[in-house]
């Protein structure tokens, strides 16, 4: 029987950035990734210092309370992604980057989004929540956080939702990153959005796997990334979000 070489792809480890750092990161590697012509997928871990609003790439700012935002050390940037904002405190975010043609189904958005996110769905299986993809899920128009929708592209864990997923295509490169929380602080969503919160749609670590530490999580994604798509995630010399927050931006 022949065993089939997996494909050297490559890991950015966990880091903790502000919320400017942190979108620059994303934007550069998949930059990166374009001018490299890289065929392998990159996957990035991080968090963030201090919380942050992110909002989507073509949000208004109008639902944010800046002034609470600006007094409580909270940072607001805009997104590469769309989407609706989201408050990034204590959770564990991803970032994937790969050409299209990596992926099955590369050029249909929410087949790649399902491809991907089927390789966290593998991964968060590895300590013990079998995630998955809700049934004929649809946004609604009026204000809802964001973590509280979900899509047919999302994963859920015993019906609430657990990643939720935003994408951007460049120059054939798909960029992927999402967010899984470890706990949701509802008083302070309410307070930065002014919407309450509905709990009873969102699953956190905190809640679903209280044992599981960032490292254990971590080490589960990336473990479910190289079996999903058999490959070995590798670091590479001289690609760290350090290095690519020293690049200059292409136009």
């Amino acid at each position: 029987m022949t065993v089939q070489k997996r494909m050297d792809a490559y890991f950015l480890p966990y880091a903790v950035f502000c919320g400017r750092e942190n979108m620059e990161i994303d934007e550069k590697l998949l930059d990166y990734a374009i001018e490299n012509q890289l065929k392998a997928p990159v996957f990035r871990l991080y968090g963030w210092e201090p919380a942050c609003v992110s909002l989507g790439r073509n949000q208004k700012d109008t639902g944010v309370d800046k002034d609470f935002c600006q007094n409580n050390g909270i940072d607001i940037v805009r997104r590469l992604t769309g989407g609706r904002a989201l408050l990034h405190d204590k959770e564990l975010t991803y970032s994937f980057v790969c050409p299209c043609g990596f992926l099955k189904n590369g050029e249909t958005v929410i087949q790649s989004y399902k491809e991907i996110s089927g390789a966290l769905a593998l991964g968060l299986s590895k300590i013990g929540i079998m995630a998955e993809f809700p049934e004929n899920k649809k946004a609604h128009t009026n204000f809802e956080y964001c973590m509280s929708l979900s899509t047919g592209a999302d994963l859920c864990f015993e019906g609430k939702k657990i990643v939720g997923s935003a994408q951007f295509r460049k120059q054939g490169y798909i960029l992927q990153h999402g967010s899984i929380m470890f706990d949701c602080d509802a008083e302070m969503i309410q307070k930065v959005f002014h919407e309450s919160l509905q709990n009873d749609k969102i699953a956190t670590l905190k809640e679903s796997a209280p044992a599981v530490n960032l490292e254990q999580l971590s080490k589960a994604l990336v473990d479910g990334m190289e079996e999903y798509f058999g490959i070995n995630l590798l670091l590479k010399e001289g690609l760290s979000a350090e290095s690519l927050l020293r690049r200059d931006k292409r136009a």
